[in-house]
């Protein structure tokens, strides 16, 4: 099987950026390519078409940065391409998404145990894709150095010792000590592990490579591994990300035009929604959790949630609820997606404890005729042409009242008329982004960044397992 493993030192070290870069510079090549993360734990996820089917019926979830891995790789996104998707609770537990659907949970007390059959899972959806394509490149999951985890990891080592992968650690140099990061990852391996070890990728270089080359030459001369590139550190890469960690970095501009107040609940979900804001050049989009922000914002948002009931609470608690209704109540635009959608209706009621316990029933913020009941079922639908719903709440009632609007679907934003019909409406601003060209552009730049930067075709070669560099590095070089 042909395949290459791009770890990472740290989680947001780079990997997802790496992956959609290489996949995209692979297409170019003819390659037929396609990206893998055996485990995500993300509340960012997408729905594609389930096996076997109709476009546009049920779907099945998979984390949506192998979604846009996929758009890079030129390949149809499919449920095998993320077979496990853990999408955090509370009480350190997890709702399991398996193969596209709902599968209970897992917790961090049955960590090793609770997850065996996942990685059996995991493992057939590889061979799968393995079968089907010149090439997988597959993602890891923080740090392939997190000994304590090693036993019942197949997301990391565990998977390039299953499939025989040659791996490549990416560590974003941004955050310093990188190369205390790559030398420890390597020592930490046991040697079985370490021998699958095929180099090094730094990230987020932001100076003049010359200052950084004695730091390489050491690197390689003290693992005996190759550093297969720098990528440099640009704006205009960051994709649609798995997590919240990149919040800073999705604010659009501070002070040109109209400001959109987006509310950062603390279970926030899918909040790659409001990214088709953040390009539009008359809009100043910013992540908040403080009342006092909602005051001279022209529109408030109130995004997905993986815990409405929880974040309704936490919203009531910061006075967040009251700084909504002022602002409705001033005939300023107000905008709810999904569990945020929700939030606006009159009441919410959990009577089979979907979310918590069982008999949940509280007020809403009662700024549409609105109500919603969970149920243990899924829905799981693409909508439109960008759209699509993630959600186990039944709503019923009005979705627009005033200057208040609700939407159960995510992506829909994305579509071009939609979001003009929404600014207009609403802001009286006129829609100028082309939301798909952009994202294309960037996965082209990204591509032209590592085609530029990266060894590719030594990359290429790893994978194909023509590379004796594969099984370097099985003892220190002092």
């Amino acid at each position: 099987m042909s395949g290459l493993l791009v770890a990472g030192t740290t989680s947001d070290a780079g990997k997802s950026v790496v992956v959609t870069g290489l996949c995209r510079a692979l297409a170019r090549r003819g390659v037929r390519v396609a990206p893998y993360k055996a485990q995500n734990m993300s509340n960012n996820s997408m729905v594609v078409d389930a096996p076997g089917s109709p476009e546009r019926a049920g779907g099945a979830e998979i984390g949506r940065a192998q979604w846009v891995q996929a758009l890079a790789a030129g390949a149809p996104p499919e449920v095998a391409m993320n077979p496990v998707l853990l999408k955090p609770g509370g009480e350190r537990r997890s709702h399991v998404v398996l193969m596209g659907r709902p599968a209970g949970s897992v917790s961090s007390r049955d960590w090793e145990e609770g997850r065996r059959h996942l990685a059996a899972a995991a493992h057939d959806a590889y061979a799968d894709l393995a079968g089907r394509y010149d090439v997988v490149v597959a993602e890891g999951a923080g740090s392939p150095a997190e000994i304590n985890l090693r036993a019942g990891d197949y997301v990391n080592m565990g998977l390039a010792r299953r499939f025989d992968l040659p791996t490549v650690v990416v560590g974003d140099i941004d955050r310093g000590g990188v190369f205390a990061a790559f030398v420890g990852t390597r020592e930490l391996l046991d040697a079985e592990d370490r021998a699958l070890l095929a180099g090094w990728v730094v990230n987020k270089f932001r100076g003049d490579p010359a200052l950084l080359r004695p730091g390489l030459d050491e690197l390689e001369r003290r693992t005996g591994l190759p550093v297969h590139g720098v990528l440099p550190w640009h704006p205009e890469v960051w994709l649609d990300s798995e997590d919240a960690l990149d919040l800073e970095a999705r604010r659009a501009g501070a002070g040109r035009g109209r400001r959109v107040a987006v509310i950062r609940f603390p279970r926030l979900s899918n909040l790659t929604d409001v990214d088709a804001l953040g390009l539009e050049p008359d809009l100043d989009v910013v992540f908040t959790a403080s009342p006092r922000d909602l005051g001279d914002a022209d529109l408030v948002v109130l995004p997905g949630t993986r815990a409405t009931l929880e974040d309704l609470a936490w919203l009531r608690g910061r006075g967040l609820d009251m700084a909504v209704a002022d602002h409705a109540a001033a005939g300023r635009a107000v905008l709810g997606i999904c569990g945020g959608a929700q939030m606006l209706g009159r009441r919410i009621s959990d009577p089979d404890g979907v979310e918590g316990p069982p008999g949940a029933d509280v007020p809403g913020l009662g700024l549409l005729d609105l109500e919603t009941r969970f149920a243990a079922e899924k829905t799981l639908r693409r909508t439109g042409a960008t759209g699509y719903e993630i959600h186990h709440g039944r709503v019923e009632g009005e979705l627009t009242r005033g200057v208040v609007r609700a939407t159960m679907a995510h992506g829909l934003l994305e579509d071009d008329a939609e979001r003009a019909a929404l600014l207009a409406q609403t802001l009286g601003v006129v829609a100028r982004a082309r939301f798909g060209e952009a994202r294309e552009q960037r996965l082209e730049r990204l591509g032209d960044l590592v085609e530029a930067h990266l060894d590719v075709d030594a990359l290429l070669d790893l994978a194909l397992g023509s590379a004796p560099a594969a099984r370097r590095g099985s003892g220190p070089v002092r």
